[in-house]
């Protein structure tokens, strides 16, 4: 049985197209890990913003304290 130096139907067909689409999905999940900045499960608690929307000015202490002692 000859193939014609095409490597035969296995490495030819079915088979570039099942590898390459396992390298385009590996590239994708890749990118998204690295877009999400490695933060994986971890959430911040309504708290943890408060403290970081008074750090960055968006609220005065005053508000802060009010909504921290909601919180609590």
């Amino acid at each position: 049985m000859m193939f014609n130096g095409s490597g035969g139907m296995f490495f030819g067909g079915g088979f570039m197209l099942i590898f390459w689409i396992i390298i385009i999905v590996a590239l994708v999940m890749l990118v998204k890990y690295f877009m999400t900045g490695n933060t994986g499960s971890q959430s911040e608690g309504p708290l943890d913003i408060l403290k970081k929307r008074y750090a960055r000015g968006e609220i005065d202490e005053e508000e802060f304290e009010r909504r921290r002692k909601e919180l609590e």
